[in-house]
């Protein structure tokens, strides 16, 4: 599991990422604040808060038992039916230092 976001180039990558967090961090949770549609230019943005405690083996270091709760925006460009393109903003640095990874 990279233990930051910059080894990760596609989609699938990113999905699999997380899907690993779940491993890691049993109790992780989402809540969404804002969610917005442009149809005009085919994109949407989700605006959330994402909370975690580093409990599970697997992880870049043993389980720490620290916990990160930090906000999170996806813009997400549509072609079709299909994502093209994913930006998310997100002090992702902020939250592996919070759980004691960096």
């Amino acid at each position: 599991m990279p233990t930051g976001l910059g080894e990760v180039t596609s989609i699938e990558a990113y999905t699999d990422w997380m899907q690993g967090l779940y491993t890691v961090m049993t109790d992780v949770s989402y809540e969404i604040k804002g969610f917005g549609t442009d149809t005009d230019r085919n994109c949407v943005v989700a605006y959330a808060v994402f909370s975690g405690t580093h409990t599970g083996d697997g992880g870049p270091v043993p389980p720490t038992g620290k916990s990160t709760t930090s906000d999170y925006a996806y813009a997400l460009q549509f072609e079709g039916d299909k994502i093209a393109h994913l930006t998310k903003v997100w002090h992702s640095g902020m939250a592996m230092q919070e759980l004691g990874w960096a």
